[in-house]
């Protein structure tokens, strides 16, 4: 019997001898038969019939899933039962991994299921684009994909990429631009003539391309080689949720003589630090990020405030005395390092940004090792049809 998903997108189950079971397919509440095997140091099956199926158990509305296509490996569960699903695998994770006995966990604003991804990796086989097979390099070819904004869906389905290897299309969906990064040179690229196209080997040489998209009454510079969130509602419904849990700590002005300061962690493009502070008098930022592509984006879209850009690794930075941290690190989460730079700081509060549940249970634990504690959890689902999560953490110094 599946238990619950777990991190990775497994369901956690129990054979009949009590061992626990990783299965790839199932769902919460199904009973299985599956094909054993030990994998990655654990038992773990693949679903060869279902016993009793979930009530929550659709087919999925994409052919592509049953081709193998790796893009969508919960189109299986209905749309609300994947919320549901989600928030029971953050407070999983933050119950085992980060050992707090009660987290208060939520879901996050209800964001569009279909058609809003805005950024998209593809394989390129004989000049079109293709999608990857579920943990594989072989691909899968694709005439529509319904998780993808109508702005690049075009450039997969329609679009010629000569002898590349792969390609990454970017949109804005506010501002209708697109670009096509292609691997390794554009030669052969045939798209249409508002898609802005650059080669690798010609980024490596140095040339600089971007795309601009709006955000929380902003417009920002996203180059080629910069990160930002694939969705546009999704970069605002977190930016709404880590404002709520900034609060009114933004509502205070700066004392006389020192502004109030607000440390961006792995600030990417600059998007908390210029939603939080535009607008906002007596406060400062300092914004910190490793990315060169994304430090000279930063400074440019934070050219209006009063935000110092700091090119560093988070671990490898002097933090400032500061008022409010928000942090948005990679899928690995913060670690030992980052979390010590930024207790560093000595904010009352801290608000965590990850994108794997696994992640946030581990980095709760770690700051609650310095002396934060965590308040809430909001789960944000931006990434539908898959067992991605991003969750964000409200922690307050005690």
């Amino acid at each position: 019997m599946a238990d619950r998903l777990v991190a990775g997108g497994e369901a956690l189950a129990r054979h009949p001898d009590g061992r626990v079971v990783l299965v790839a397919g199932a769902l919460p509440g199904e009973q299985v038969d599956v094909e054993l095997e030990h994998r990655r140091g654990a038992l773990r099956g693949a679903v060869r019939r279902l016993v009793w199926p979930s009530p929550d158990r659709v087919r999925p509305p994409c052919p592509h899933v049953a081709e193998g296509c790796g893009g969508c490996d919960l189109q299986t569960l209905e749309p609300g039962a994947q919320t549901r699903a989600k928030v029971d695998l953050v407070a999983d994770s933050l119950r085992h991994l980060g050992r707090l006995t009660d987290p208060v966990v939520r879901a996050g604003p209800a964001l569009a299921p279909w058609g809003f991804r805005t950024t998209l990796r593809c394989a390129v086989v004989d000049g079109r684009a293709r999608l990857r097979r579920v943990e594989s390099h072989d691909v899968v070819p694709v005439d529509h994909c319904l998780v993808a904004h109508p702005l690049i869906e075009e450039l997969v389905t329609d679009g010629r990429f000569g002898p590349a290897e792969e390609v990454v299309v970017r949109a804005g969906a506010a501002t209708g631009e697109r670009m096509a990064i292609v691997h390794p040179s554009v030669e052969g690229v045939v798209l249409p003539d508002d898609v802005l196209v650059v080669g690798t080997d010609e980024l490596a040489a140095g040339r600089r391309a971007w795309i601009h998209e709006e955000v929380a009454g902003r417009r920002w510079r996203i180059s080629a080689e910069s990160f930002f969130q694939t969705r546009t509602d999704g970069a605002v419904a977190l930016v709404d949720v880590v404002a709520a849990m900034v609060g009114d700590r933004l509502d205070v002005g700066g004392r006389p003589g020192r502004p109030r300061t607000l440390l961006d962690a792995y600030c990417g493009v600059g998007l908390f630090a210029g939603a939080l502070l535009h607008g906002r008098d007596g406060w400062r930022g300092v914004a910190a990020e490793r990315s060169r592509s994304s430090v000279a984006d930063a400074r440019h879209n934070l050219a209006d405030l009063d935000v110092k850009v700091v090119a560093s690794p988070v671990e490898h930075l002097r933090a400032p005395r500061a008022d409010v941290v928000v942090a948005d690190p990679s899928r690995a989460g913060l670690g030992r390092p980052g979390v010590h730079v930024l207790a560093s700081a000595g904010a009352p509060r801290l608000i965590l940004v990850s994108c794997d549940p696994a992640a946030a249970g581990r980095d709760a634990a770690l700051l609650a090792a310095v002396g934060y504690r965590a308040v809430e959890s909001v789960v944000v689902d931006l990434f539908p049809h898959t067992h991605h999560a991003e969750v964000v953490t409200r922690f307050d110094r005690s």
